[in-house]
């Protein structure tokens, strides 16, 4: 695999306001109430959908360290398939997958939306979009950069 230019080293100002993004967005998740399990669970599935290594290596081993189980973690490509997540982590899921196939779609569904609105509160609603939008944001950048998963010790 060639190397390629790491973009958070060539513009670090815009690379610490993303990281400062990202903080501020699991700030107001805890503000609104939603489980911090539920945030990982959106950022895990949004870096497969991405392709995103470095980024789904990071959050697997952050969803770990609460308390998420392998299975879960496992089933996650297939949640729909599988009994083990809430209502909320559906709509959640359901709502991070529409956000990230946004290119393709040029929408989200009514029937994802009304779903999400329904179990969250508009704040809760706002930062899984956020969550979302983030986590494909930071995606995107170390795709470009191929930005290498660290090795294991």
């Amino acid at each position: 695999m060639s190397k390629r230019i790491r973009l958070g080293t060539v513009m670090p100002e815009q690379h610490k306001r993303l990281v400062e993004l990202h903080h501020s967005v699991q700030k107001a998740a805890a503000d609104a109430g939603l489980d911090p399990l539920l945030i990982e669970l959106v950022k895990n599935r949004v870096s497969q959908i991405n392709g995103c290594a470095f980024c789904l290596d990071m959050h697997v081993r952050e969803a770990r360290q609460l308390g998420e189980t392998d299975r879960r973690i496992y089933l996650l490509p297939v949640w729909r398939e599988s009994p083990d997540y809430s209502e909320q982590e559906r709509a959640a899921l359901a709502l991070a997958e529409a956000i990230t196939g946004i290119a393709t779609t040029q929408d989200v569904p009514d029937d994802v939306y009304d779903e999400a609105t329904r179990v969250f509160t508009e704040q809760q609603y706002g930062v899984i979009v956020w969550a979302a939008t983030v986590m494909n944001a930071f995606n995107r950048l170390n795709v470009t950069s191929r930005t290498p998963v660290p090795t294991l010790k």
